[in-house]
């Protein structure tokens, strides 16, 4: 993830949600994806709560789902998470 787009990332959680998150953490985060992860249900619900998690997020099961969904339909990659987070952020 390129310095720019981190610190947009960063800056963006901090004001939606009040939380300060680290690239440090986004980074443990991040290692743990696999190719895989975004093709797997249960992989990417895993993923989705850790993340919601980490920005203290309340994620309703509903929600989850819905996340996980449109993401799985999109035929979004690991190599686009990049893109994700900025169209998660709008």
């Amino acid at each position: 993830m390129s310095r720019d787009l981190s610190k947009d990332v960063l800056g963006a959680v901090k004001r939606k949600t009040g939380k300060n998150i680290t690239a440090n953490s986004v980074g443990k985060v991040a290692n743990t994806v696999q190719p895989n992860t975004l093709e797997n249900e249960a992989e990417l619900k895993k993923l989705i709560r850790r993340v919601a998690d980490m920005a203290n997020i309340k994620l309703s099961d509903a929600k989850l789902n819905e996340v996980a969904k449109t993401i799985q339909s999109s035929g979004m990659k690991t190599s686009n998470l990049e893109s994700l987070m900025k169209m998660m952020l709008k």
